[in-house]
């Protein structure tokens, strides 16, 4: 009975130790090198392949546990390895410092010369050059008498063609005009701006509301969190977030996470 009674309790353990490593914490990163804070630095979990970027401050948030290792990279800076330690996770906050990347010029070297530093002196001891010196004398005008005056030319009395250059002539009176086609750069600024406020999006709402509200109240799963977002997103949460509709978007997370807890449990 006895060892029924420790095989169960090892077995408990077990299960409870294998399920602790799997449960993953959200932490606070900073990105930073020897002069300030790196922004658009490259961080990936290689443990789960989940990767986000520093902000303009150099912060970011991402889901780790112990043993975790992360990879950071940026283009100015070497490549740096950190693993994430029990106490990054007990204090939710993890700092890297990466180093930059420096430049080795070729060795070149340098040749004394022989000038004395007297521009009289180093202008007579200076070599001709022979071929600007025949330049010289093929060139000399001062024995040319200025006041012969000769025959007139008829193509100088001509008068030279006048050609349209304007691009819209052809289209005079059509109503025409040229078009820069600067749309389509426009269009395409502003899909990046939209693809990089819906990168944002999940670290921005978890930091404002809190870690309690997603976790505790609702009871969403750590692992869950961005499938949860996702979930919700049909409803417009990003366009309510954008309009600093953070109220509506509380009433959307706690009608929705009812539904989306028990479809996940029917899993």
């Amino acid at each position: 009975m006895l060892k029924k009674l420790l095989y169960l309790f090892f077995l408990i353990f077990t299960c409870y130790t294998t399920f602790s490593q799997q449960r993953r914490a959200l932490i606070n990163g900073k990105v930073t090198d020897s002069l300030s804070t790196v922004k658009n630095a490259n961080i990936i979990n290689l443990k789960t392949n989940q990767g986000t970027f520093s902000s303009d401050n150099g912060s970011f948030i991402m889901f780790v546990k112990e043993g975790d290792s992360l990879r950071i990279s940026s283009v100015q800076h070497f490549t740096t390895f950190v693993v994430v330690k029990k106490r990054n996770i007990k204090k939710k906050n993890i700092e890297v410092k990466i180093k930059y990347k420096t430049i080795v010029l070729d060795t070149f070297e340098i040749k004394r010369h022989d000038l004395s530093g007297r521009l009289g002196i180093d202008a007579k001891e200076a070599p001709v050059d022979k071929r600007d010196s025949l330049l010289r004398v093929r060139m000399d005008f001062s024995k040319i008498d200025k006041n012969v005056v000769g025959p007139i030319d008829e193509m100088d009395l001509a008068k030279p063609p006048m050609n349209n250059v304007d691009p819209t002539a052809q289209f005079a009176g059509a109503g025409a005009a040229v078009v820069v086609p600067f749309g389509y750069s426009e269009r395409l600024w502003a899909l990046r701006k939209k693809l990089q406020r819906k990168k944002e999006f999940p670290y921005k709402i978890m930091s404002e509301l809190g870690e309690k509200f997603f976790f505790e109240n609702l009871k969403i799963p750590i692992e869950r969190y961005f499938h949860f977002l996702d979930y919700c997103n049909p409803l417009g949460i990003e366009q309510m977030h954008k309009d600093n509709k953070i109220l509506d978007i509380i009433k959307v997370f706690q009608q929705e996470s009812k539904s989306y807890l028990e479809i996940i449990n029917k899993e």
